[in-house]
């Protein structure tokens, strides 16, 4: 990934204001509450909204992203919220993950660049256990039409970028689907996620 991408999330993150608020994603809190605590990945977790709600559950978390901002802020939520999170700079490949590391991983809004978006799901596939929980929701195609009406609702503006069903079971070919829609939602999530959009949600279990 370029300057410019860290940059972009740098610039970001780097202001008092959470970007995406404090609060989790609901889908994310709605499945992770079904789930027995074990070991988690947060992959692009900016800010830690979503891998401090899983602390406070008493999951083990790891995280990472390319922004040293968004980690500040993380850290700074993690103990304003009395939780302990770990958390990593730089990309994929760099970082000292180790094979079937994780009982979860947790894809929320986690849009990577499109040359490289499917590749990252691969490796992060490497990062999960047997009968391991991919808990997955990110702008679908569809999206385009939503962020071009009301670019407060935010996302990528690049087809490329955003997702379809068929590039999830492309990419998480070896997982048992537990759900897997494309749906309209409302989002309401700090600055940058206001109004309607369309989405991909995804639950798998790897087998």
């Amino acid at each position: 990934m370029n300057n410019t991408w860290t940059q972009r999330w740098d610039d970001r993150y780097k202001s008092e204001e959470f970007a995406y608020g404090e609060e989790p994603n609901n889908y994310l809190k709605e499945q992770i509450e079904k789930l027995k605590p074990g070991t988690i990945l947060f992959p692009a977790e900016g800010e830690g909204r979503n891998a401090i709600f899983a602390a406070k559950l008493d999951w083990k978390v790891s995280a990472f992203d390319i922004s040293e901002e968004g980690k500040n802020k993380a850290i700074l939520l993690a103990k304003n919220n009395n939780v302990s999170i770990d958390y990593q700079v730089g990309e994929l490949e760099t970082l000292d993950f180790e094979e079937k590391q994780f009982d979860a991983i947790a894809l929320i809004y986690a849009h990577f660049p499109a040359v490289i978006k499917s590749k990252i799901h691969q490796e992060l596939d490497k990062l999960l256990k047997k009968d391991g929980i991919i808990i997955f929701e990110a702008f679908s195609k569809k999206h385009l039409e939503y962020v071009t009406k009301n670019e407060k609702v935010g996302g990528p503006k690049d087809i490329e970028s955003l997702f379809s069903i068929e590039e999830i079971k492309a990419d998480f070919p070896n997982y048992e689907i537990i759900e897997l829609e494309e749906k309209e939602i409302e989002l309401k999530e700090g600055l940058f996620h206001n109004g309607t959009g369309s989405v991909i949600r995804f639950v798998g279990r790897k087998k």
